[in-house]
């Protein structure tokens, strides 16, 4: 494997995350469509609704570069988000320019904040030790837990 193609979230509602993901943390809009759910109904949480809204957000350039990908199911998705450290995807992280700027910006807009911006040795990400990175934990509006991460801080 030589990387992440994309990630996936359920949203309750669409509208509200194209907010939070679009428009507070720059994610561009690439796909928005209707998509029928059929071939596997056994992998999708409500099978007899028949359909999904997705929405691809891309970030980043290149080989950096990636997306992700909401989706929501007429009706509303059902579920709760998990935290940290229960089975499953319990958060994804974004290497961001200026992690400061953004934490500004996400506590300006009453985004909740878990771990407020803290430096953390470079070694706790596979580097060398001895040089210090920023963390910042947040949440979308789902509770869905998010990180920003900034090299050499």
């Amino acid at each position: 494997m030589n990387g992440v193609s994309h990630v996936a979230l359920g949203v309750r509602d669409m509208e509200r995350s194209l907010r939070f993901y679009r428009d507070l943390l720059g994610l561009e809009v690439r796909f928005d469509a209707t998509q029928p759910i059929g071939g596997m109904p056994e992998l999708y949480a409500n099978p007899g609704k028949g359909t999904r809204r997705a929405v691809h957000l891309h970030y980043g350039d290149g080989a950096a570069g990636g997306f992700l990908v909401l989706s929501e199911m007429p009706g509303g998705t059902p579920g709760e988000s998990i935290k940290l450290d229960q089975v499953g995807i319990s958060h994804f992280a974004w290497w961001v320019d200026d992690l400061r700027a953004m934490h500004t910006r996400l506590k300006a807009a009453g985004v909740k904040i878990l771990v407020a911006p803290a430096e953390l040795d470079s070694g706790g990400y596979g580097d060398a030790t001895g040089r210090k990175y920023l963390t910042c934990l947040f949440e979308d509006p789902d509770g869905i837990i998010l990180q920003i991460d900034q090299r050499g801080a």
